[in-house]
Parts: structure tokens; C-alpha cells; sequence
């Protein structure tokens, strides 16, 4: 079997899968989020932090909420690496150095998972199990609960309520993410994912010398890293480390993780606001971008030209034998396109129009599917921009499921959208303009200020991956980045709420004639399009300077 069909065929298979578990996953979501039952266990964490589940927020309490609980979520886990060197289970590692540990406290709480140090080799069990995988979680279950009360924004009516913070955050914790990870831990263990908490021991001689290694609960930090779209790995090597990923079942296993609960929230989306067609409709659009991605992947990294291309079959430089170029291919895009950050190769080796494809993907803002919530609420975002177009283009006020989208919301819009660009591109300048931060590139020319574009994509847009030239562990990239992290989490989070309270005061507008039908597959295409247009006018001349100019060189 040749390597492209035997990517092509694993791409069908994920495709099958991701269709069995959209229907059954997306309406059990949908009554998580809508029952007003509460299980025992959730109402002892609910007394334990003195919350009333059933009270019902209005946008600015609900999103007190959420940075009340991020900002005392970023102060533990910082704490939490400060003090390692006197903690039980650290294995000798000593306390993380400030600017790191802020690094990393931004970094999981914010959902990105960057990673400037070498897990293995810093972090003991206690800050990887009750700090990192603890905000694997919970940071996850935010993003869902900020989606789910946009979703409510556009279902209810005359009311500025939008749920329960608290509730939200307990119940995609305890009813999805929780029972789903000990399922997935499960599949991961029987593929031979290490689950343990050993100390550090030497696995074997090399080159004369020996290799050590420490165990640790990997395939239970595994499937939640990638389920929850957080990425950062146990090990520095990520999901190419065959403890974190040794098959390549395992692999096509943790890229359904990585993609089924976004993809699923739009059948959620549907259901929760009347109109399943709706949901279809957000799906197509990301489907189309999702499958072309990943088309448009396989055909640069195997498509190279030269005898070393010739003979490896495709550009096999920094991807892992066992799993080859179209599975690697797959993950990049999955990862890309998510916000996930989880590798299973070094993106920095793919070919420039392929790092060029990885950067595109977060610069679409990671919507195609997205974060577990981050992707449908950015989604929703761009499908209200897309209408706004439509109206303007026919002279009529554009309306989106019954809702009006007058300046208010899109004024809400239009400042979502521009946040992370300005910070993207704002910190690439400012790195590149500096001396000090240049000092950080393995590479010069294109593929260096692609180096740092990457990083700063990555962060600002909650991603986590990167171009593994640049050496982001200085105070610059560190303090920068995790200020980028934080900005790039939580100021889109303040206009979704906001947006969402405004769609939810209103009432219901009838739908009449001259209604753009937002459940045909033209609104699909006219979405897809503004989608690529505003990323590609945005980031276009940054992209020409970086992986543009390396590809066409090559």
C-alpha cells in the first residue's frame, strides 16, 4: 500500500468515526447543559465553594465568574511550581523559576498548554497531576461553558440571563469531560501508554552511555490533553514519545479525541436553539475547511521534489516512521486547526508551505472545528459577520437565528475579531525589532521569522504548538507570550458574554421573504469565504515575509 492511499484511507476512517459519535455525543451534550437536575456529587462541590447552581447570571456576573476562577486557577498552579522543590512526589526536581512558572500558569489555565521547558525533566508527579492535568479540565470546561451561554443567548428571549457559571463549569467537568477521559485512559492503556508514578530509572545504554527516563500518569493526562484540546505533553517529544503515543492506532485514536466534542458541540448548538439545520450548517463550513486543510497538507509534505523526497517517499524529515506523512499530516492540521498543540512530528521540519498551513489554520482563529467551545463560539462569531456582509450587501438589516444584528452586536463582533491579530502581530514586531529576542532563532531569514510569528500565533490564539527552532525559554518569551496567552484566552471572552446578553434581551424577529436562509449550503460557502478573506487580508503580508517566501525559495 502505498503511503498516500494509506493516508487517505486512515483520513476516511477518523471521517466514519467522527459521524458515529456526532448524533449520540452532541445530544447527550445538549442535555447536560439543559437539565436542571443536580447529582449528588455536584452538590457537594457546589456547597464545598459556596455557589447557587440554580441562580441565573446575566453576562457581566457570569463572566465575574469566569476570571474570578482563572485568576485564582493561574495563582495555585503558579504557587504550585514555586514550591515543587519541597513537595512530596517531585522527584528531586527543583521549584520552577518564576517567569516560567507564570508561563506555564497562564499557559494551562488559558487552555494553551505551551510548553518552554522539558516536561520529563521538570515537572514531578504532584505539579503534573494535581496542577496540570487538574487545568486540562476545568480550563476546558470554561471554554464549553462560555459557548454554551453564547448558545443561550441566541435561544432565549427578553431576558438578559444566560445560566449558571458555576453549574456550566461543574457539568462539563463531572458529566463529560471526566467519565469520557476514563474511557479514553482506558483504550490508551491497552494500546501500551505508560500509567504509573514511577521514579526516574535507566532504560538502556546508548552510545556508551545510559538514558534515563520517569514515569508518571500519562495516559490519563493523555487523552484529557487531547480530549479537552489543551496539548501539553507529559514528555518534551509530545505525542511523537511512544509512552504518550506508541501505535499508530493509538495515534489515529488520539486525533478522534482531539476533534470529536468540537465538532459535536454543533449538534449541541443545533438542538439547544430549535434547528438542528443549524447546526449542520456550522458544521459544513468547518468540515470543508477541516478536509481542505488537510488535503492541501498531504499534497505539499508529499509532493517534494529531489532524490531524498524520491527515496523517503515524501517529506519525511521530523515525522515518526510508525506513523508516516498522512497521518502526521492529519495530526498537524487537526492540531492546527484546534486548540489543541499536541505533535506528533516537529512542525518546524515540515515544508514551508506546509508551516504555512499550520499558521494559517490558528490564524483563522482555530475555529475549523476549534477549542471545545472556543471553536463554536468563534464560529458563531464569524457566522454573525457573514450575515452582516449579506445584509449590507442587499440593503437590509441582517438578522441571525431570529436575532437582529444591529451595531451593538456588531461592534461585539468586529472587537473579537481583531484582538488576536493585534497581539499576534504586535508582539512579532516587537520581538523582531528587539535584539535580545532574535538571539532565540535556531534559523535566519524566512523560516526564523516564521519561528517567532509561530510562537506568537500559537499563543495569542490558544493553541500551544511550536516550531521547535526557537528557544522560548528566556524571560522575553516567557513574560511576552504568557501575556499573550492570558489577553488572547480572556479579553474575546468579555465580548462573546457581551454579545451573548445582547442577543438574549431581545425578541424574536419573524421570519419573513427577504430572510437569508443561514441553513443552505450558499450561507455554508458565503461563511467559508469570509472566514478566509478577513484571516487572509489580516495576516496575508506577515505569512508573504515567513513561510510564503521560504516555500516559493525552496
Amino acid at each position: 500500500m502505498s503511503p498516500v492511499t494509506a493516508g487517505v484511507l486512515q483520513l476516511l476512517a477518523l471521517i466514519a468515526a467522527l459521524a458515529l459519535a456526532y448524533r449520540p455525543l452532541g445530544d447527550y451534550m445538549a442535555r447536560v447543559y439543559s437539565s436542571e437536575r443536580h447529582y449528588k456529587p455536584e452538590k457537594w462541590i457546589y456547597k464545598a465553594i459556596g455557589a447557587n447552581p440554580s441562580a441565573e447570571m446575566r453576562w457581566p456576573a457570569y463572566l465575574r465568574a469566569v476570571l474570578a476562577f482563572s485568576a485564582v486557577s493561574v495563582l495555585f498552579l503558579y504557587l504550585l511550581q514555586r514550591l515543587q522543590g519541597v513537595l512530596p512526589g517531585s522527584l528531586g526536581f527543583v521549584s520552577i523559576d518564576p517567569d516560567q512558572a507564570f508561563n506555564t500558569a497562564a499557559s494551562f489555565v488559558a487552555n494553551t498548554n505551551w510548553q518552554s521547558y522539558y516536561g520529563e525533566q521538570a515537572m514531578g508527579h504532584v505539579v503534573q497531576t494535581g496542577g496540570l492535568a487538574v487545568q486540562n479540565f476545568v480550563s476546558a470546561a470554561v471554554g464549553m461553558a462560555v459557548a454554551v451561554a453564547l448558545v443561550r443567548g441566541f435561544a432565549r428571549s427578553r431576558t438578559g440571563e444566560l445560566g449558571n457559571f458555576w453549574a456550566d463549569l461543574v457539568r462539563g467537568t463531572v458529566r463529560i469531560l471526566l467519565p469520557l477521559s476514563v474511557l479514553g485512559a482506558i483504550i490508551l492503556v491497552a494500546c501500551g501508554a505508560i500509567q504509573n508514578f514511577a521514579g526516574i530509572h535507566e532504560v538502556g545504554q546508548f552510545m556508551g552511555g545510559s538514558q534515563q527516563w520517569n514515569g508518571g500518569a500519562v495516559a490519563s493526562q493523555e487523552v484529557i490533553k487531547e480530549l479537552g484540546t489543551n496539548g501539553g505533553g507529559y514528555f518534551n517529544a509530545n505525542s511523537a514519545h511512544p509512552f504518550e503515543n506508541p501505535t499508530p492506532f493509538s495515534n489515529l485514536f488520539e486525533i478522534f479525541l482531539i476533534l470529536v466534542i468540537p465538532f459535536s458541540l454543533t449538534r449541541t448548538f443545533g438542538k439547544m436553539v430549535g434547528s438542528v439545520k443549524q447546526g449542520y450548517a456550522i458544521l459544513a463550513t468547518m468540515a470543508v475547511i477541516w478536509v481542505g486543510f488537510v488535503a492541501l497538507m498531504m499534497w505539499t509534505e508529499f509532493a517534494g521534489k529531489g532524490p531524498a523526497f524520491e527515496v523517503a517517499g515524501g517529506a519525511m524529515e521530523g515525522k515518526e516512521t510508525r506513523f508516516g506523512i498522512g497521518a502526521s499530516a492529519i495530526f498537524s492540521v487537526s492540531t492546527t486547526l484546534t486548540s489543541t498543540g499536541a505533535v506528533n512530528s516537529f512542525h518546524s521540519s515540515f515544508t514551508g508551505f506546509g508551516g504555512g498551513i499550520q499558521l494559517l489554520g490558528m490564524q483563522l482563529g482555530e475555529i475549523a472545528p476549534g477549542g471545545v467551545g472556543s471553536g463554536l463560539y468563534g464560529m458563531l462569531i464569524m457566522a454573525i459577520i457573514a450575515v452582516f456582509i449579506a445584509g449590507l450587501m442587499v440593503g437590509r438589516t441582517p438578522e441571525y437565528l431570529g436575532k437582529k444584528i444591529g451595531t451593538r452586536e456588531i461592534k461585539f463582533a468586529a472587537c473579537y475579531i481583531l484582538i488576536t491579530p493585534a497581539l499576534v502581530l504586535g508582539f512579532t514586531a516587537a520581538a523582531m525589532a528587539l535584539d535580545t529576542p532574535v538571539n532565540s532563532m535556531t534559523n535566519s531569514g524566512a523560516h526564523g521569522f516564521s519561528e517567532i510569528l509561530y510562537a506568537y500565533t500559537s499563543g495569542a490564539n490558544n493553541n500551544g504548538s511550536a516550531f521547535a527552532g526557537l528557544n522560548a525559554d528566556t524571560q522575553w518569551f516567557n513574560s511576552t507570550i504568557g501575556i499573550a496567552m492570558l489577553l488572547g484566552r480572556f479579553l474575546p471572552m468579555v465580548f462573546v458574554l457581551a454579545l451573548a446578553g445582547s442577543l438574549a434581551e431581545q425578541k424574536p424577529v419573524p421570519e419573513t421573504a427577504g430572510t437569508l436562509r443561514t441553513d443552505k449550503p450558499l450561507y455554508t460557502g458565503l461563511l467559508v469565504g469570509t472566514i478566509l478573506i478577513v484571516t487572509g487580508l489580516t495576516y496575508f503580508p506577515a505569512l508573504a515575509l515567513g513561510p510564503l517566501a521560504e516555500g516559493l525559495a525552496a
